[in-house]
């Protein structure tokens, strides 16, 4: 049986148990962007003490990933 015909064969048997696929977009954890942004937030959660302002490191550590 070619590997077409086995996955075929599987999602048929997955949709007769009630499942359905999903596909999911996630940061690629390899990029040098991911790890830049990594370790910025990294640094800025190492100083979180110093913050009185909870509200202001969070939006220092968050990130709209739309803009990447």
């Amino acid at each position: 049986m070619a590997v077409r015909e086995r996955v075929s064969e599987y999602r048929r048997r997955m949709r007769e148990r009630g499942y359905r696929p999903v596909q999911i977009w996630v940061p690629d954890v390899r990029s040098e962007v991911f790890a830049a942004e990594a370790a910025r937030q990294s640094a800025l959660v190492a100083q979180a003490d110093a913050h009185t302002d909870d509200q202001e490191f969070i939006e220092q550590v968050s990130v709209d990933w739309d803009e990447e």
